[in-house]
């Protein structure tokens, strides 16, 4: 692939709900424009983009990808993203690359949960965007529906640009509105259609929605609204002007029609991408810190070198494959750049343009271009490679939080020692994932987006690495505290040849907020305890509250007050005062009211209306407390408060209730108190499995 400039760019990030045809698409237009020799198909696993085993697989897109191709001059990367939810953070980190997006949205089904996340992301990073309601030959499909359905959630300056010519297995074609012509495809699917006048029984709605498009167009012009007024129309090279100065200051969403099985539309989608959509100099600077003060780095050549990283490939034979954005400068072939995080010197060799799972080589990347580079030494997702005597540091993405955890471990001796390291690869491929120990229940945890998420990762850790983990819900991690006060003693007294043992002292126990923790006082006075041996006292409470009192679990949010005691001159000692102060905190628990808590969190669920009720009825199933519902078109958001005992197995719940067209994230909120008849079952469980790890010890 040559060299392209900077006004020669297009980078295209191809967005929307999972299966809305997006991968499809990408395939169509890298035919069209000849970068691939023939129109590939998901159902098939062969397209350019789709190259992972995982999604060959369960054909779905589970990672972005890229591939460059080239129209009318231009070299446009197309990014192709995932759709479904657990996988949809890799969309939004994918996005920082990108200057313009294609919203994909399925003819039969028109806006659905994902697609408005998805726009919102675009509004998150300021992207151009174009609407194409694809599989306009499927069964069931509907022009005018699924564009009544962007409207609602979109607004009126969503507005065609295309008009359907027949409809579902009868859809040929379509009238371009702007030169008021019809475009018409043959069975070939060779992606070019042909010009032809517009139908006679077309004719009447194709004027009306022309003469729509074109008093939109005029809105947000002064002069062309002038025009509009004077002519009541606008001849089409003003409309093309107009249309492209509001493309690209996002006053109007165009939407097209495609079928992408059949390569309907793919020569004016890439029409379109090359004369409407900006490059990556008209989108303006980045902001980025310079030596700790805020600055803009236009994307020039002229200005000094910068590169974003913004995705890595976990690649088990080439290594680290890193993907990057050239922000400014010129990045050549074999250039030592320095990582703005780390302070480390990479030398990217053998750098290339992306086409999927390969990388073209090329000797330089102009500024806005997208390349990708291996085997960098240190460099990960979200940092910045730029030269030596200007280190830009551009902002990483932020990403929530993963939703849901699950238990890992290492099914052989093998696979344990060889675990730790093939996560830390996918890891760094993957930031939406979490990998750590729970202190208090002592397993390996690695949380993500959702168990599909989740699984994809063992699997991968099994192909990849030839590491063999299995999964299992994690122990829900209780905690213990206490509803009443108490005042106690706790003595310990021992005698032996030489010296005794001997600690006494009284303390005062009473429970605090939730999230207080612990509180220690000394009010001792007087000497009846020496100053040095209060320390001991409380270490002792504090480790006797690590192990729980009813069910093993660390006893939180609770003050302690140590007031009197004694002590004997010789036998008195540290270790006595520990052991005497894990007495009085077993006699306090006994009085003060123990009780259970369970972390309760904080869920939104997003599901079409129609499944509002059965939700909702589901969640007080699960002792859930509705907190707040909104309604956004059709889509409902339900926001509850649920115990996590009750969510562990909610996403395939969630499929089941709702066909898979529900979506849910979750985070931590607070605990609270577990109802008795739940506790009840906790405790005897807990003691029960205590009761056999003993017997397996003796």
């Amino acid at each position: 692939m040559r060299v392209y400039e900077t006004h020669e760019i297009r980078n295209i990030a191809l967005i929307g709900h999972g299966n809305s045809g997006k991968t499809s698409l990408t395939a169509g237009l890298l035919y069209t424009s000849g970068a691939a020799n023939r129109l590939l198909r998901v159902d098939e696993g062969n397209t350019i983009t789709d190259f992972d085993d995982e999604e060959i697989q369960r054909k779905i897109t589970i990672s972005t990808a890229i591939a460059a191709t080239e129209w009318n001059k231009k070299k446009i990367n197309l990014i192709d993203t995932p759709g479904f939810n657990i996988f949809i953070n890799d969309t939004k980190a994918s996005l920082v690359a990108a200057d313009a997006a294609i919203v994909a949205v399925d003819g039969v089904a028109g806006v659905e949960v994902q697609t408005e996340k998805v726009w919102s992301f675009s509004d998150e990073f300021k992207l151009p965007r174009v609407i194409v309601i694809n599989k306009l030959d499927r069964e069931r499909s509907s022009f005018d529906r699924a564009l009544e359905s962007i409207q609602s959630f979109f607004g009126r300056t969503a507005i065609p640009i295309h008009l359907p010519m027949g409809a579902e297995r009868d859809f040929i074609g379509f009238v371009d509105l702007v030169r008021m012509k019809a475009c018409v495809y043959a069975q070939d699917g060779d992606g070019k259609g042909k010009e032809n006048d517009i139908p006679p029984d077309l004719a009447a709605a194709a004027q009306k929605a022309h003469e729509a498009l074109v008093e939109m167009v005029a809105e947000g012009n002064d002069a062309l609204l002038e025009e509009f007024f004077e002519k009541g129309t606008l001849p089409v090279e003003h409309i093309l002007d107009g249309l492209r100065d509001a493309v690209r200051q996002m006053r109007i969403f165009p939407v097209l029609c495609a079928s992408a099985l059949h390569n309907v539309g793919s020569d004016l989608i890439l029409n379109f991408i090359t004369d409407y959509f900006p490059g990556p100099a008209d989108r303006g600077p980045w902001k980025g810190s310079l030596n700790g003060a805020e600055v803009e780095r236009a994307v020039k050549d002229s200005e000094p070198v910068s590169a974003f990283v913004f995705k890595t490939i976990a690649d088990p034979f080439a290594g680290r494959v890193s993907y990057f954005k050239v922000v400014s400068g010129t990045v050549k072939n074999d250039a030592s750049l320095v990582n703005a995080r780390t302070g480390t010197t990479e030398r990217l060799a053998h750098i290339g343009a992306l086409f999927g799972k390969t990388i073209a080589p090329v000797t330089e990347l102009h500024a806005g271009d997208l390349g990708g580079v291996a085997k960098l030494k240190e460099t990960l997702t979200g940092d910045t490679l730029a030269e030596k005597g200007s280190l830009i540091a551009y902002p990483a993405v932020n990403l929530p939080e993963p939703s849901i955890a699950y238990a890992i471990a290492a099914k052989t001796r093998n696979d344990e020692d060889r675990m730790g390291n093939a996560i830390q690869k996918i890891l760094e491929e993957d930031k939406s994932l979490r990998f750590y120990r729970d202190p208090q229940t002592k397993e390996f945890l690695l949380a993500g987006s959702g168990q599909q998420h989740v699984e994809i990762i063992v699997s991968r850790l099994k192909k990849r690495y030839g590491v063999d983990v299995e999964l299992r819900a994690p122990k829900i991690p209780y905690r213990e505290t206490i509803r009443g006060r108490a005042d106690v003693q706790g003595r310990h007294k021992k005698q032996t040849g030489g010296h005794g043992q001997f600690g006494d002292c009284w303390i005062r126990v009473e429970p605090l907020p939730r999230g207080a923790k612990f509180e220690f006082d000394n009010e001792v006075f007087g000497g009846a305890i020496p100053k040095n041996f209060i320390p001991a006292i409380e270490k002792g409470i504090v480790e006797a509250a690590e192990k729980g009192y009813l069910a093993g679990f660390p006893v939180v949010d609770f003050k302690v007050v140590v007031y009197d005691g004694s002590y004997h001159d010789v036998d008195s000692s540290e270790m006595s005062f520990k052991l005497a102060a894990r007495k009085a905190f077993k006699a306090a628990m006994e009085a003060a009211k123990p009780a259970l808590l369970e972390p309760i969190m904080n869920v939104e669920v997003q599901a079409p209306v129609e499944y509002a009720g059965d939700l909702m009825g589901d969640m007080n199933g699960r002792r859930g407390r509705i907190s707040g519902m909104d309604t956004k078109g059709g889509t409902q958001i339900i926001r509850a408060q649920v115990p996590m005992a009750e969510m562990l197995n909610y996403q395939n719940d969630l499929i089941s209730m709702t066909q898979g067209r529900a979506t849910f994230t979750m985070e931590f909120d607070h605990y609270d108190f577990v109802p008795s008849a739940q506790s009840e079952k906790i405790i005897a469980a807990a003691k029960a499995a205590k009761t056999g790890e003993e017997e397996e010890e003796e």
